[in-house]
């Protein structure tokens, strides 16, 4: 060891492994190959090989690839070629991977997208599904060198297309540009053949919003559904309704904790980055109606013996799975509309009942930009009660009697029908 920040060893891949979990050292050498260092990454698990060129005194380093992908022994081989490439031409690229074909670097991703934290079960099991179904079979055995936007119509976008919608298209273009864009800011590929290429380069064809499957005249039956008996206050029936009066996702809904509500004073659901597809906080207003009926649920589900986290717990004690929520609201369903309906329908109905856009974009925690922000800051939050407000007592006017039932609720303020409604905006 020559300082408290360099660590010489024998290049192996046991070795960095062992250094890795054992050691804060971030540095390594070998005496034996002076012009190869490496450096553990900020994810001690990966690292970087480095060639460095010693010349008039000067010592640029030049990055060849990254460890584990690329394995000590490779590197060691690959060091006395390099060296020769950069004494013949100081600006040549050294840095490589050990990928051939599409297929290498589709894998690599995956496992990436796999072994993030962060992303949902649901987005991993889409890209699992792309992949491996999509991907792999049309441009897997491609080789790299060969990528190019006429490689790409060929044997990708048009023949996909045929058989698959525009957006499902889109989404696997996606998918790959992303896979290269990463690969390549990562050093993993000396260009980026996809860095200009972008969808509609194959198809100018607008890909339109799938349109809500759930109409307006059928919520009456609908909440008719959720105020029977045999649902009242029960799983079947509190995460299709939350989802109903919030217009939330169904993965933030199904993740719902009792700590995160507020069930005194003014109500509130908080609803963390981590359970939301934007990454940010969401808080939305509890409604007295919503209040009475999270209560009611709340009693009934320790009277049955559970005091858990989980507003939707399964058996283990965590919150149910993703699969789990849609066979929930499948059972409604008759496979008439999905879960997503249940947002899109909110969304239309509060733009019937005079719910301004820029609050209805706040209740689905739609990004917006600054100027957007800051025109509604400064009244977002009772601009927000008011319109949730608004939609429960046009809910409990269809006879969703949750509400009746629990809070003795004064007369409604909105009129039954959307054709009223209308009329007052």
């Amino acid at each position: 060891m020559t300082d408290a920040k360099t660590l010489h060893i024998k290049f192996t891949d046991a070795e960095l492994r062992r250094l890795a979990e054992q050691s804060v050292t971030h540095n390594v050498r070998d005496h034996r190959h002076p012009a190869l260092h490496f450096r553990f990454g900020k994810d001690r698990s990966r690292g970087s090989w480095h060639v460095v060129r010693h010349v008039a005194g000067k010592s640029p380093s030049r990055k060849l690839g990254n460890w584990p992908d690329i394995s000590a022994k490779t590197a060691i081989e690959l060091l006395p070629k390099k060296l020769a490439e950069l004494t013949a031409d100081p600006s040549s690229i050294v840095a490589v991977s050990s990928w051939e074909r599409v297929e290498d670097l589709l894998r690599w991703y995956a496992d990436r997208i796999e072994r993030t934290r962060k992303l949902s079960s649901k987005w991993k099991g889409t890209v699992r599904s792309l992949v491996a179904c999509q991907l792999l079979p049309r441009v897997g055995s491609l080789s790299l060198q060969m990528v190019d936007r006429q490689a790409l119509d060929d044997r990708l976008i048009w023949p996909m297309q045929e058989v698959r919608s525009l957006a499902y298209t889109r989404q696997a273009f996606g998918l790959i540009k992303k896979a290269f864009k990463q690969a390549a800011g990562l050093d993993m590929l000396s260009v980026n053949p996809l860095a200009e290429v972008v969808f509609s380069d194959f198809i100018d064809t607008p890909i339109r919003p799938k349109p809500c499957a759930l109409r307006p005249h059928q919520l009456p039956d609908l909440v008719k559904r959720l105020s029977a008996e045999e649902v009242r206050q029960t799983s079947m029936c509190m995460l299709p309704l939350m989802m109903l009066c919030h217009a939330t996702r169904i993965s933030e809904t199904r993740l719902a904790k009792w700590s995160n509500l507020t069930l005194e004073g003014e109500g509130e659901w908080f609803l963390p980055a981590a359970d939301t597809k934007t990454d940010n906080d969401h808080r939305l207003p509890l409604t007295r109606h919503t209040v009475a009926l999270l209560k009611a649920y709340r009693t009934r589900q320790k009277q049955a013996g559970y005091a858990g986290v989980y507003l939707f717990p399964r058996g283990d004690g965590d919150p149910i799975t993703d699969n789990q929520a849609q066979e929930i609201i499948a059972s409604l369903t008759a496979g008439e509309w999905t879960s997503h309906d249940l947002r899109k329908i909110a969304r239309s109905m509060w733009l019937d009942l005079g719910v301004e856009y820029f609050i209805g974009e706040m209740l689905l925690n739609h990004a917006m930009d600054d100027l957007q922000a800051a025109y509604i800051h400064t009244h977002a939050e009772t601009l927000k009660r008011d319109a949730l407000e608004r939609w429960h007592l046009w809910l409990e006017a269809q006879g969703l009697s949750f509400f009746a039932a629990e809070t003795a609720p004064r007369r409604a303020a909105v009129e039954t029908t959307t054709e009223t409604n209308n009329g007052a905006a």
